[in-house]
């Protein structure tokens, strides 16, 4: 019987050693969706942000998404934490278009960094962050010039511009403490979601992409959006004159939500199939005549009033109509007699 000689001799192969890597249990994340205005005029007009944030990170999430609790879909990966944290401190409502030098809004984050910036780069779009009450459709846009750390993970934001993209007619009186903040950077990203969609619940499941969408550390969500990209803003400068006959002429200018920033043209572009408003009159809260026009101007005769029984003190409530969305938020004005 012979024997090949080399399978006695030295091998020349390198033994390596293989270290097994150690095991990480994995944990939930803590996903929200964004139902935004459209920021940069590059987004998809219906379709939501997700956000996801997690201590510590999986590495990368995964977004399953179906029509029923079953049957799920790969829609979204998102490889980096966002930005997010909650509120320690409230924050009042102020006007937009000027810096709010109030109190700092206070925010303890989750994950990342945030950072100061010139004001002329704030201005340039820097520095956008969104604070809301958690829900997918109820997000004010800000942005901040400083951000000064003040302990671990924790930060004073200053010198807000408030209400950006139109969201000042949703800004309430107050954010609470517990509000969720949120930087718009580049971490988060659109969901895949058709028009038709729309307002339609939807499941979603969100977790580990390393792991199956229905490991225990997947988060199930079930959310429906109305698509704030297509949402109006509300008009300014809504005013009321009262003539000899006691008619009250009110007046106000709509606003664009598409290519308004842009200083060469004679008028912002309309940004709708049509233009058209729905006007309200309001007796105390309650709602007792409501009309349609399709000029920015509508006239509540003494008529009108006196059919509608309203008398002393009343308020008038104007908004901008679209054809896909419906109507934007209402821009109040009080009338006292």
């Amino acid at each position: 019987m012979r024997v090949e000689p080399e399978i006695y001799e030295p091998s020349d192969a390198v033994e390596l050693t293989v270290t097994p890597r150690a095991f990480v249990a994995p944990v939930p994340v803590d996903p929200v969706f964004l139902d935004l205005p459209l920021l940069t005029g590059d987004e998809v007009a219906n379709t939501p942000f997700i956000a996801v944030t997690a201590r510590p990170w999986p590495g990368s999430v995964a977004v399953y998404a179906s029509s029923v609790d079953d049957g799920y879909a790969l829609n979204k990966l998102l490889p980096a934490p966002a930005t997010m944290g909650l509120s320690e401190t409230a924050m009042f409502a102020a006007r937009s278009g000027v810096l709010d030098r109030g109190g700092a809004l206070r925010v303890k984050l989750v994950s990342g960094t945030l950072s100061s910036a010139s004001l002329s780069d704030v201005l340039n779009g820097a520095n956008v962050a969104a604070i809301g009450d958690g829900s997918s459709g109820n997000w004010e846009v800000f942005q901040f010039t400083e951000a000064v750390l003040v302990g671990e993970r924790t930060y004073d934001l200053r010198g807000r511009l408030r209400g950006q993209a139109g969201t000042d007619g949703i800004m309430p009186d107050v954010w609470p403490v517990g509000s969720t903040v949120v930087l718009l950077n580049g971490a988060m990203a659109q969901i895949d979601l058709a028009l038709s969609a729309r307002g339609l619940a939807r499941h979603y499941r969100v977790g580990p992409a390393q792991r199956s969408y229905n490991d225990p550390s997947y988060t199930h969500l079930i959310e429906a959006f109305d698509g704030i990209g297509m949402r109006p803003y509300a008009p300014v400068h809504l005013r009321a004159e009262k003539d000899n006959l006691g008619d009250y002429d009110v007046s106000w200018v709509r606003r664009t939500r598409i290519d308004g920033d842009s200083w060469q043209s004679v008028e912002v572009p309309l940004g709708e199939e049509s233009e058209g408003y729905s006007v309200r009159v309001l007796k105390d809260g309650a709602l007792v005549r409501e009309s349609s026009t399709s000029v920015p101007s509508y006239v509540y005769s003494a008529a009108h009033k006196s059919a509608d029984g309203v008398s002393g003190s009343f308020e008038i409530a104007v908004a901008q109509v679209s054809a896909q969305f419906g109507p934007g938020p209402f821009r109040r004005i009080l009338i006292n007699e």
